[in-house]
């Protein structure tokens, strides 16, 4: 495998700090990685707040990352906000994700069931604010089987600024009503977030639909490096679904874990044993990423 196969690829998908959960590094120390790398870039997700202010000072700082900001439309922004994706938009925000730790999928499959069992640490924080009487309600983009009006506006305002539609972690049902209606309304840019994810696992055959609607599959390295996934299962569907349609991220900045060039190098060097070229990796990591990010 060249040494240089990282060279101007993008991460889509990073946990970086500052952020109110704990993370292994901040944007400062990661532009200087990404650089080192080779990388062109990197998208900035915080579940709370919109990033894309701390991209613009951090182009300042190191000019050499492209430093990405973008927004997830969960409760502390106001949920499905239309209003809250214009600003994120205007400031140089470039991915728009449905609800993630907020989601009604989400909290229904992680917050029911066994009280002692492990929990992500956006959990705990649910559970500290409950016990402090602050009661966040859990969010759905359907009522009565319908998109919400609220979710229609989200969508004119993301197909406005020709920015990136990320599903996060919605159901099915509301995925594919999402997507449908997004491509309707002039969306061009989508990605299915972590396909291979337990909360919002989806099927080859599920892909498959979804990327008639020009959407991409995101697969993330911390899927199956945390057992969530076997890496068989990624590896069959991506060649089923196949690199066109592919982007490979991320998903880092937990404390214990990689930086994200480190896992975005171990996850191409995983696939390329399991088989796919060096020209596939970098579809996945370089041209499909570009294509989504382009004006």
């Amino acid at each position: 495998m060249k040494a240089d196969i990282l060279k101007g690829a993008y991460d889509l998908h990073v946990h970086s700090g500052p952020d109110i959960m704990p993370r292994k590094f901040d944007d400062i120390e990661l532009a200087q990685r990404i650089k080192e790398s080779g990388m062109a870039g990197y998208v900035m997700k915080s579940h709370y707040f919109n990033t894309s202010q701390r991209g613009s000072l951090l182009k300042k700082i190191q000019p050499e990352c492209e430093a990405i900001g973008a927004i997830a439309l969960n409760q502390s922004v106001g949920g499905i906000n239309s209003l809250a994706v214009e600003m994120a938009a205007r400031s140089g925000a470039k991915i728009v994700w449905f609800p993630t730790t907020d989601a009604e999928n989400e909290i229904s499959q992680v917050m029911t069931g066994d009280p002692n069992k492990k929990l992500p640490y956006w959990a705990k924080i649910i559970k500290e604010l409950e016990e402090e009487n602050v009661k966040l309600s859990t969010i759905s983009i359907l009522q009565d089987g319908k998109l919400t009006s609220e979710t229609l506006a989200v969508i004119d305002t993301i197909a406005k600024y020709n920015i990136i539609l990320a599903t996060g972690h919605l159901s099915h049902e509301e995925t594919f009503a999402l997507v449908q209606e997004a491509y309707q309304r002039g969306v061009k840019k989508i990605i299915i977030t972590h396909v291979d994810f337990p909360t919002t696992f989806y099927s080859v055959e599920d892909q498959k639909k979804l990327v008639k609607y020009g959407a991409y599959m995101e697969h993330c390295y911390v899927t199956w490096k945390s057992g969530k996934v076997d890496f068989d299962e990624t590896v069959r569907q991506i060649r089923e679904v196949t690199p066109d349609h592919i982007i490979l991220s991320t998903d880092l900045g937990q404390s214990t874990n990689p930086y994200p060039d480190e896992g975005l190098l171990e996850f191409a060097k995983k696939l390329i044993t399991s088989g796919f070229t060096e020209n596939e990796i970098r579809k996945m990591i370089v041209d499909n990423p570009e294509k989504l990010l382009a004006e």
